[in-house]
């Protein structure tokens, strides 16, 4: 997604142009151009450095104002800015940016599928430079809803092929949840190629994702998923899950 479908993704208004403002330079970590991604990484770095370095000023005027007590602590005018500076830094960089969304809707979508994205295909830069399991988790669930528009729906379908043919990595079984949201037959198309293909990890992702669609009522659990394995790969060395 360029940052030009990104901003028509996010629509219009004040709320998107804000979005924009912060994290428009966020799309470059998804380019397929190295030096434009280089230059987000670098971007983001300084970012996070800003956001830590807000933290620690915040700390540090908690411990000066601690004696205050808490009524008085948060109305202090030094404190009460050092605050409103790290939530500021927050909002510019990732994940922290991502931390107050509105959920699967609105101007700030575009930004939790970038962030998924960037974790899909780039997954070594975002470990390096913004790994965050229990965000990269909290996005997903809320991406599996049901009700996205169709520029939606058609990124979640490809981020759910990107990560089956994958070896596991953290938190990749919850994209199931969005399996389940947007299952079609271009989804179950491309799954079922995946599992008929030569990789292993992808046949053995794909095909647990096609069973579990065709049994909704079957939860996703580790249990379940560990059972399948062992009952797939029965005589044969199955993975091991690194993470839940």
């Amino acid at each position: 997604m360029t940052s030009g479908e990104a901003a028509e993704a996010g629509g219009s208004g004040d709320e998107a142009d804000a979005w924009r403002a912060r994290l428009g330079w966020a799309f470059g970590l998804i380019a397929d151009n190295p030096a434009e991604r280089a230059a987000a990484l670098a971007h983001l770095d300084g970012a996070r450095r800003n956001t830590w370095a807000a933290l620690d000023r915040w700390n540090e005027l908690w411990h000066l104002t601690r004696p205050l007590g808490p009524e008085e602590q948060y109305q202090e005018p030094a404190f009460r800015r050092a605050r409103e500076v790290y939530a500021d830094m927050c909002s510019h960089s990732l994940p922290e940016g991502l931390w107050h969304g509105e959920g699967a809707r609105g101007p700030g979508l575009p930004y939790a599928l970038l962030f998924l994205e960037w974790e899909a295909r780039f997954p070594r830069e975002w470990t390096q430079h913004a790994k965050a399991w229990g965000t990269k988790q909290s996005l997903i669930r809320r991406m599996a809803a049901a009700g996205h528009d169709q520029p939606t729906r058609a990124k979640l379908i490809d981020l759910v092929e990107i990560v089956v043919q994958r070896a596991y990595r953290c938190k990749d079984r919850e994209y199931v949840r969005v399996a389940r949201a947007v299952d079609c037959e271009d989804l179950r198309h491309r799954l079922g190629a995946a599992a008929a293909s030569d990789g292993p990890w992808a046949r053995l992702h794909a095909g647990y994702v096609l069973w579990l669609l065709d049994r909704p009522e079957v939860p996703n659990t580790r249990h379940v998923w560990r059972t399948w394995v062992s009952e797939t790969t029965r005589g044969q060395h199955g993975p091991i899950e690194p993470c839940s």
